[in-house]
């Protein structure tokens, strides 16, 4: 017997999805909100949710990673009135198992349930598979759970990778964890910073060459390709492979065989092929600029790092683990990050992510001497300059904002045109959807037919100005026999 929770303001959906829920012997638990869902998800710990996408308190797609990333890791059908494109491929990216609109059959909405019920029960059968110990990530959010748990599918496969990511989210040690933690641990592992490969001597590199084979080559040279026989090829920054070398590239992914410069017979290599980038090759594509059969060839199996600021909580693991690591290397007692510390990391952005972060904390430790706790003042100064003028700046912009507010509209000064205007048009915008809430009393659905906005872009007005507790939705699904 399983337990499922169904999360949706629709009273009706909800006890129709119980009742057929609790006829094939389940449990069924039922919350019209987004807080009653979490305190559910932490008490019952169930093994499937529905989950609407437009709830009182929040988006049912924006909390999707964060519930799969739970205790019991449920999976999720998300069920919407308002159908979108865009929403379906999100909820599918973030880890949902269906996404079903509204209104439909009871069958169809219990179907996916039967099967991603049976897909669970054959899982927990299953060692689930884990990335090896001292494998160097560090982070529990739930983006970077997401991450670690398809980095451990791919380790325990033979399937090539590709991870993508901005500068200094990990690409090379998530690639080296799968390496590791992998069949072919035992074996080499590669790298070729494609930033780096000489122009003209960039297929010798990869493919080595035979003895005067072209002016200079005064002994044969084994490529990297040949030396990753058995093991892991590397391919960092694969987006700055030169076009000439693409073509040759994407036959030896699909024959795992290729010739020397200046050779007469194939050589064979038996690799697994880790490829990362940091940037958009769907749009180097489209340039002309990368060949969109080799993409094809590399995206077999995504990962996706996210930034360091869409990483929450992460920031003092990364810098309590950081900080194990520098005792150990140097001796001596392990440093502690003081409150204040971390809260004005936690205030930074993080361009540079992970590596960014890791080498502040280095600087500090330098500036700390022999202080056993590491306080604000220890941080760069250029840093500390910039998140105090953020800081000064986002104060004096709130107080501003306070001031307009008593002035009530009133120019006590002349401010730049775009601020005046900004203003007006939001006074007009809230004026206009409290009357049109008022109208339809609060039916969202009929909300939008009125406005002519699509159903995201009205939630988005409502949540700005605070009206979506004036708002409500009146789906209601046909009860089809079944």
């Amino acid at each position: 017997m399983a337990k499922i929770l169904v999360v949706d303001d629709d009273e009706l959906i909800r006890e129709l999805l119980a009742d057929a829920v609790s006829r094939r012997g389940h449990t069924a638990l039922c919350t019209g909100t987004l807080a009653e869902a979490r305190r559910i998800l932490a008490r019952e710990e169930p093994d499937l949710v529905y989950m609407d996408v437009r709830l009182p308190d929040g988006s049912g797609i924006n909390a999707l990673e964060e519930i799969r990333a739970g205790k019991s890791a449920p999976e999720v059908i998300i069920i919407t009135g308002q159908g979108d494109p865009d929403g379906a491929e999100l909820a599918l990216r973030c880890g949902a198992w269906d996404y079903i609109e509204k209104p439909t059959s009871v069958d169809r909405m219990v179907l996916p349930l039967l099967r991603a019920l049976a897909f669970r029960d054959e899982k927990r059968r299953r060692r689930s598979p884990t990335l090896a110990a001292g494998s160097g990530i560090v982070g529990t959010s739930p983006k970077m759970a997401a991450c670690l748990a398809r980095a451990a599918m791919a380790a325990a496969s033979r399937v090539d990778v590709f991870i993508s990511g901005e500068t200094g989210t990990g690409k090379e040690v998530f690639a080296q964890a799968i390496h590791q933690s992998g069949p072919r641990a035992a074996n080499r592992f590669v790298v070729v910073d494609c930033t780096t490969l000489p122009g003209n001597l960039a297929e010798s590199e990869l493919f080595g060459h035979e003895r005067g084979s072209f002016t200079g080559a005064d002994r044969r040279q084994t490529g990297l390709i040949a030396q990753a026989d058995g093991g892991t090829l590397f391919l960092d920054e694969v987006g700055e492979l030169p076009l000439p070398l693409q073509v040759k590239f994407l036959r030896v992914l699909q024959e795992r065989r290729f010739r020397p410069l200046g050779g007469e017979t194939e050589i064979k290599s038996d690799f697994r092929l880790v490829a990362a980038t940091n940037r958009d090759l769907s749009a180097m594509v489209r340039r002309g600029e990368f060949r969109e059969d080799l993409l094809y060839r590399l995206r077999a199996f995504r990962i996706e790092l996210p930034p360091l600021r869409q990483r929450e909580g992460d920031i003092q693991a990364l810098v309590e683990a950081h900080l194990a690591k520098a005792a150990e290397r140097f001796g001596g007692t392990v440093r502690e990050a003081s409150p204040e510390f971390l809260e004005m990391l936690a205030t930074h952005d993080w361009p540079g992510n992970v590596r960014e972060l890791l080498q502040t904390v280095d600087m500090s430790l330098v500036s700390a001497h022999d202080d056993p706790v590491l306080l604000p003042q220890h941080l760069p100064l250029d840093l500390r300059v910039r998140l105090m003028r953020r800081s000064v700046t986002d104060r004096a912009e709130a107080g501003q904002g306070q001031a307009a507010d008593q002035a009530d509209g009133q120019l006590a000064e002349f401010r730049p045109w775009r601020e005046h205007r900004a203003q007006l048009l939001d006074k007009a915008e809230y004026a206009y959807f409290s009357a049109l809430l008022q109208q339809v009393d609060g039916d969202a659905a009929q909300a939008a037919r009125l406005s002519g906005l699509k159903s995201a872009r009205l939630y988005e007005l409502l949540a700005k100005h605070g009206l979506l507790k004036a708002s409500r939705r009146k789906t209601r699904i046909p009860v089809i026999p079944e």
